[in-house]
């Protein structure tokens, strides 16, 4: 299935430090570009497990006895380990972009180039939907998915629109909130605004940065120490979380300090940020936006 070229596929690997009896997590499996490359560097002791909630991903699945793909929202990482006897881990890679077959796929609803229901479910068997987002939610809700998810100063105004739309009639697919939000596209900024929206209600939808939270949380629990942690981020607010989480071990505020100034964080920074070279966004623009950040555990496992 063509889901997508890995993004920043070398980078991302050669971060964790394959050992070669070494275990494995790829949260975002996808296509299974990264899970391939992991299993490629590993020896014949090493153990992969991977996640991925949508059910189309399973047909990429790897038939190698070293891999294991669970069907599951990687917000569970910590307890599907447990629940296959595996308490810590040598490197966890995660890549949050919304694949190419996601988007190029008409009826999930993910794209603006389509005509296509509401949906943006990356599992489909969830009950919330972007159709239920645009017409059940209260104004006051929709104003705030589309400042804080969208940071579209146009939230109100949004808003207002979609509420008083619906009241005439349901907003069923992508073309017709296209449509109805038109007047708030500016010229020449048409196709960065509409994506701000989508990927506003995108994120409601999939609950997309708690799940980013409780995993990172998850990670650092189930690392050992001198683990690696690899994480590829496409937007601002997934990238603040990561960078603040291996800054500082925390979300917001700042850690508490001895008398010397100093902290204990459970991660540390490795490197600097990468972003993908013009000649990788040549062959995938969907990956101009894509950050990795690498992490390692400091502290050993009790």
């Amino acid at each position: 299935m063509d889901y997508h070229n890995p993004v920043l596929l070398k980078e991302a690997v050669d971060g964790l430090e394959i050992k070669n009896n070494g275990v494995y997590v790829d949260v975002t499996f996808g296509g299974g570009g990264h899970s391939r490359e992991i299993l490629r560097r590993m020896g014949p002791g090493g153990k992969l497990i991977a996640f991925d909630q949508d059910k189309d991903a399973l047909l990429n699945t790897v038939e190698d006895s070293r891999f294991l793909l669970i069907q599951e929202n990687f917000k569970h990482l910590k307890r599907f380990l447990k629940f296959y006897g595996i308490h810590s881990v040598d490197g966890i890679l995660a890549d949050f972009g919304v694949s190419s077959y996601q988007f190029d796929a008409p009826e999930r609803g993910f794209s603006v180039r389509f005509d296509a229901p509401l949906d943006m479910r990356m599992n489909q068997e969830d009950s919330l939907s972007a159709k239920s987002v645009i017409n059940h939610y209260e104004e006051e809700e929709l104003r705030r998915l589309f400042k804080n998810y969208g940071e579209l100063r146009s939230a109100p105004a949004l808003a207002r629109t979609i509420v008083a739309a619906r009241s005439k009639a349901p907003i069923e697919t992508t073309f017709q909130l296209k449509a109805l939000l038109g007047k708030y596209l500016p010229r020449g900024k048409h196709n960065k605004v509409l994506a701000q929206i989508y990927q506003a209600i995108r994120i409601e939808v999939n609950n997309e940065l708690e799940v980013l939270k409780s995993f990172l949380l998850d990670a650092k629990d189930v690392l050992k120490g001198g683990g690696r942690l690899s994480v590829i981020s496409y937007h601002s607010l997934e990238d603040r979380l990561v960078k603040r989480f291996i800054r500082n071990g925390m979300f917001e505020g700042e850690p508490q300090r001895d008398v010397f100034g100093n902290f204990d964080v459970p991660l540390k920074k490795i490197g600097k940020l990468m972003v993908p070279t013009q000649s990788e966004i040549k062959i995938n623009n969907r990956a101009r936006s894509a950050k990795l950040r690498i992490a390692q555990k400091l502290s050993v496992n009790k």
